[in-house]
C-alpha cells in the first residue's frame, strides 16, 4: 500500500510540476510553527515508546 501510494505521488509530481512548489510551499508553512512541529514529533516518539502500565492493574 505504502508503494502504491509513494508511485501515485510521484505520478502526480510527474504530470503537474507546480504541485511540487505547492507542496514545498505548505511543508514549508508547517515547518515554519513550532507548535506544530513539537506535536508532531510528540506523535512520533509516542508511536515508539513502550507501553507503562502506571498506576492501574
Amino acid at each position: 500500500m505504502r508503494w502504491l501510494i509513494l508511485g501515485a505521488l510521484l505520478g502526480l509530481l510527474l504530470l503537474y510540476p507546480s504541485l511540487l512548489t505547492v507542496v514545498a510551499a505548505i511543508v514549508a508553512a508547517l515547518l515554519s510553527k513550532p507548535v506544530v512541529v513539537a506535536f508532531g514529533l510528540g506523535l512520533a516518539v509516542r508511536l515508539h515508546l513502550p507501553r507503562v502500565r502506571r498506576w492501574t492493574r
